[in-house]
């Protein structure tokens, strides 16, 4: 091609993005801040991807994309942007790619899906839902990250996922494993395609009508948007989610598995290793105390009685650990016996690796299911490294929480505990639970598996802990 075909051909595909764009905006009100924070930007380096800042396209790609089926575009720009607002780009450089890039492309794909817009019915939509189907009855909620670990979980052989790829892929994820170094090559390639486009950042009123694109007219440039992070994305994402929420009933049940997944996204992060930190109390530790030690009357007594300081730091030292402590271990048949083995080592590993015990301990891990099981009482180091060896859970009967609080209280009256702070509680949800507040703070904690709604008493601290944190 010369070069006046090649002008001609960049204009059409950037109008084909812009009718795409628009439509999109016009149909969802609510992507307003999404589809203005990607920067388009023409490059022959990728046929259609996003780094969460540019939307790179090859303009021959766009062209025979919407030759061949005028929705695709605009399916396709919008299986883009929800990468974006579920930030799937940033991930961790360890995650098993192939696995990902199927996961993702399905969960956005089931939420285009979902909208029911006529304007990205394509084909592939009607293959998809023979596939989609049957996800939803094994894993009734799809998230990207639901699905990963499933995947991961099933050990599907790689050429089955490189088949379902086929049909759900949009747009090519290769920038997303790149090293840090090689991305920021990369972005600059981009931000100076989409700063050297041409055209009038103006919109026409019916340009989310459906007609064809003519050859005027271009997609916003690099000084009319400013690129976009993943806080950025973040924050769009909770947009998003509140402005769907707030307009549901105009919205309908059209956007239900897109509210889903913002939720879960949007959700709170739990650190638990803080979280335990919330059962320490006060008191003393062997451990200098460099805080109250007053080098001023050290040095001067080096100084005047030649190296005899008058005053010598503290020997120890008033922090704030864990010395009296419940884990109670639901043990009914529904809890699976390896979460909990889990479960029981990462909270001994943060304890042990934060120095949050005291040198002496009273910790007592019991088990139960409608009574109590077990009852193992923890004092120091080698206990716990004991009780983890031996570790066998026992009942996996029904599930009722009032006995272990029945039991933790006659504890405390028998003077077992002195000031025992806390319990937590790891189980499924499905019991009955006590029906006043304890005198101790007291926390669920649940393992999300995208069915349980987890309710808890209002005294009590609810945590949701994905597989993947245990």
């Amino acid at each position: 091609m010369n070069e006046q075909q090649i002008e001609k051909r960049n204009k059409l595909a950037a109008n084909v993005l812009r009718l795409s764009r628009n439509t999109l905006l016009v149909n969802l009100r609510f992507l307003d801040m999404a589809l203005s924070c990607l920067q388009p930007a023409a490059t022959n380096l990728t046929t259609l991807c996003t780094d969460g800042q540019y939307l790179a396209y090859d303009p021959t790609f766009i062209l025979r994309r919407y030759k061949q089926e005028k929705e695709v575009p605009v399916r396709d720009y919008l299986h883009v942007v929800f990468h974006c607002i579920f930030r799937h780009m940033y991930i961790h450089s360890l995650m098993n790619q192939t696995v990902w890039d199927l996961a993702c492309d399905i969960a956005v794909e089931q939420m285009i899906n979902d909208l029911g817009l006529k304007s990205t019915c394509a084909a592939r939509e009607r293959q998809q839902q023979v596939i989609i189907q049957k996800l939803r009855e094994k894993y009734k909620v799809i998230t990207a990250e639901r699905l990963y670990r499933c995947f991961l979980d099933e050990n599907l052989p790689e050429e089955e996922m490189l088949r379902l790829r086929e049909l759900f892929k949009a747009d090519d994820h290769g920038i997303w494993y790149l090293p840090p170094e090689e991305k920021i090559q990369i972005s600059i390639q981009f931000r100076t395609a989409a700063g050297s486009g041409s055209g009038s950042d103006s919109e026409s009123s019916d340009s989310g009508s459906g007609n064809t694109p003519d050859e005027e007219g271009d997609l916003p440039n690099n000084n009319s948007t400013s690129a976009a992070t993943e806080a950025d994305w973040e924050n769009i994402s909770q947009r998003m989610q509140q402005d769907i929420e707030m307009f549901s009933k105009l919205q309908g049940n059209t956007a239900g598995d897109l509210m889903q997944n913002l939720r879960e996204v949007n959700r709170e992060r739990y650190d638990y290793t803080a979280f335990l930190k919330k059962f320490a109390v006060l008191g003393e530790a062997m451990k200098i105390n460099d805080d109250e030690f007053d080098y001023i009357y050290y040095t001067y007594g080096l100084q005047l009685y030649d190296k005899m300081p008058l005053i010598e730091p503290l020997e120890y030292k008033e922090v704030k650990r864990i010395r009296e402590f419940v884990i109670a271990i639901d043990t009914s048949g529904s809890v699976a016996g390896d979460l909990v083995q889990r479960f029981i080592q990462k909270t001994y590993n943060i304890l042990q690796s934060t120095e949050s015990f005291f040198s002496k301990i009273n910790v007592h891990i019991i088990q139960c299911d409608t009574e109590i099981q077990e009852d193992a009482k923890i004092t120091s180091r080698e206990d716990f490294d004991r009780y983890l060896n031996n570790m066998k859970l026992r009942g996996l009967g029904g599930t009722d929480f009032r006995p272990v609080f029945s039991y933790v209280d006659e504890l405390i009256r028998n003077k077992e505990f002195q000031n025992l702070k806390g319990l937590i509680y790891f189980t499924d949800g499905y019991g009955d639970f006590p029906a006043k507040k304890p005198d101790y703070d007291t926390a669920f904690v649940f393992i999300d598996d995208g069915i349980n709604n987890y309710d808890v008493p209002p005294w009590a601290i609810k945590l949701i802990l994905q597989k993947e944190e245990i």
